[in-house]
């Protein structure tokens, strides 16, 4: 089990594919099928689901995966410190994980989150869709000067979310471009909290 889940960390943020898992770890895809079902259940890790709607674009379909606790993937992949971690291949999907989480739990009741990539190369990390349709684009950057990708843009023209943020590790609210603001992870979050009311 301890292999299942290294592989899971090493995998952190990747497209979701039980039959290469199965097989890497050299059980039956049933069986690594319901390891993955038994973890979500737990609440030990989250498939993201990605959002399908009529663009007329070829979407990814396969769900992404993530280990919810940080921490564990860096203890599983023996990330001791800061400074590991910061030159750690994982470091963008740690971060990536860590701010799907923290804005899930912030989301008001019967707001659902997804992630959409066509593939020509459009991309949202995380989309949040609200009751009414409403739809909110979000891009995760590590980088403390994050810029707004071609990717971005164009998932953005196909979904034409209400709000478009991009989530730094900076403190600062400021525009990237006329539509998207860069914010904080916590002035994202207590946006999503003050929703709720």
């Amino acid at each position: 089990m301890r292999r299942f889940w290294t592989m899971l960390a090493h995998h952190q943020g990747g497209m979701l594919n039980v039959a290469q898992l199965a097989r890497n770890l050299g059980v039956d895809v049933k069986t690594a099928q319901s390891h993955i079902d038994l973890l979500c259940d737990l609440l030990l890790v989250r498939k993201l689901a990605p959002w399908h709607t009529n663009t007329g674009k070829r979407l990814v379909k396969a769900p992404k995966v993530y280990l919810r606790d940080s921490g564990l993937v860096h203890a599983l992949l023996n990330i001791g410190s800061t400074e590991s971690l910061l030159s750690h291949m994982v470091v963008g999907a740690s971060w990536e994980g860590y701010c799907i989480e923290s804005l899930l739990a912030c989301v008001p009741a019967g707001v659902t989150g997804y992630f959409y990539r066509t593939s020509g190369g459009a991309q949202i990390d995380l989309l949040l869709a609200w009751p009414g349709g409403e739809l909110w684009a979000i891009d995760i950057k590590r980088s403390s000067t994050p810029k707004v990708e071609r990717g971005f843009h164009s998932a953005c023209e196909d979904l034409q979310p209400s709000q478009k943020w991009v989530v730094y590790p900076g403190q600062e609210t400021y525009p990237l471009a006329a539509d998207i603001q860069a914010i904080s992870l916590s002035g994202l979050c207590n946006k999503l909290a003050l929703s709720r009311s």
